[in-house]
């Protein structure tokens, strides 16, 4: 089964870094197994919307903002629609890059001690560099499947030694409850998992790695199973940190200090490697991003190796170490970025929505009615999250 996972893997890797991670974290400290439900919720709604994506990647051999160039006639709408892609994806990925090799830096004092913490940001960044400069997509997908079965392994085994209540587990599931002041955290679990850079990630990789539609089954299972392996690394998270007692825990380390009196050094280690994998995971993966998004918007038709290529990620990774090893907290740079990719989303939502339906795009493999009435709802559920990401930044939530 491994053998026949591909880009999947890399979205599932995507959307679990630190900000998922701490996310479910406090979830889980906050409000016990309740919010479980919510969580399975943004797996289903990732699943369906990566699905499309997926599908539309293979039909089309396109990216998904070439395929936004080619639909939209209109000038002026196309070139906003563009201008707003490259605005939440380039700069936001850039200004979150440094969090994602904050949370492996976190992964690796937790292993190795802060003796040495503060080379770690530039290690990470090499290795980063590395992987990409010298990988294929082909070498990449390996290491990715490597580093998410470790993650899942660490957090799920972390779940396991806490020896939930399966019964109140269930329940939180499959029952949905809002507990008071639980709302934020329902739309923070949900705005961290349904991700708009993974779409045009997904769309890019796919036709990287199929070129036949007979491929499709294979992408949807793909899609499926990598889903559904990132859905139970949030989940595992979540229930780890249920069983701890202390509402002083920001992070995952912070939940390995704190279940470390009951179970050992081994949540420790279990939870440093999860949080190093989940790191290092969503800081190669923002940048690939990035230059694959730019690579559309541009028109460039640049591969993998390209220099037109590699220059974009370059710049998103070099940014993200330099802000991350000299403390610098380029806010405003953050406020927009959070601001773009709340108008992103539902404008994406839609946009997929509408020409996964289009027969001159899709042909016999568009939508169904079903997926058409799931997806109607993820649009509602991804305008109230724009809404609520934009209200935030602007101070009025």
């Amino acid at each position: 089964m491994f053998k026949k996972l591909g880009p999947g893997v890399l979205v599932a890797a995507a959307f679990i870094g630190p900000g998922t991670v701490t996310a479910c974290t406090l979830a889980g400290v906050d409000f016990g197994f309740s919010l479980l439900w919510a969580m399975l919720l943004s797996i289903i709604a990732t699943y369906i919307l990566q699905e499309m994506s997926a599908r539309l990647g293979i039909v089309t051999q396109k990216g998904l903002a070439d395929v936004i160039k080619q639909e939209l006639h209109n000038p002026w709408i196309r070139n906003s629609v563009i201008a707003l892609i490259f605005s939440a994806i380039i700069i936001g990925n850039a200004s979150y890059e440094a969090g994602n090799i904050g949370g492996a830096t976190l992964g690796m004092e937790a292993l190795f001690g802060l003796e040495y913490s503060s080379m770690y940001p530039f290690i990470l960044g090499g290795l980063a560099f590395l992987l990409l400069y010298l990988g294929s997509y082909k070498a990449l997908e390996k290491v990715f499947i490597v580093l998410v079965l470790i993650m899942s392994l660490s957090f799920v085994m972390t779940a396991i030694l806490t020896k939930p209540d399966m019964w109140a587990l269930i329940k939180g599931l499959f029952i949905p409850t809002i507990p008071e002041d639980g709302i934020l955290t329902i739309i923070a679990l949900v705005g961290t998992t349904v991700v708009p850079y993974n779409l045009f990630l997904h769309a890019a990789l796919v036709s990287e790695k199929w070129k036949s539609k007979d491929d499709l089954k294979l992408a949807k299972r793909d899609t499926l199973v990598s889903i559904i392996l990132g859905g139970l690394v949030s989940i595992s998270i979540i229930i780890s940190a249920a069983a701890i007692n202390s509402s002083e825990v920001n992070n995952v380390i912070d939940m390995a200090k704190a279940l470390e009196p009951l179970y050992g050094s081994a949540a420790l280690y279990f939870l440093g490697i999860g949080m190093f994998a989940a790191g290092i995971t969503s800081a190669i993966t923002a940048p690939l991003a990035a230059a694959y998004v730019a690579n559309s918007c541009f028109g460039w038709n640049a591969g993998f190796k390209d220099s037109k290529f590699r220059m974009i990620w370059m710049i998103i990774l070099a940014l993200g170490v330099f802000f991350l090893s000299f403390g610098i907290k380029p806010i405003e740079i953050i406020k927009f970025a959070q601001i773009t990719n709340g108008l992103l989303l539902p404008i994406i939502a839609v946009f997929l929505l509408w020409v996964v339906n289009r027969t001159g795009v899709m042909g016999k493999y568009k939508n169904n009615l079903m997926q058409n009435i799931f997806g109607a709802l993820i649009i509602i559920l991804s305008v109230l999250l724009g809404a609520k990401s934009i209200l935030t930044v602007l101070g009025v939530l």
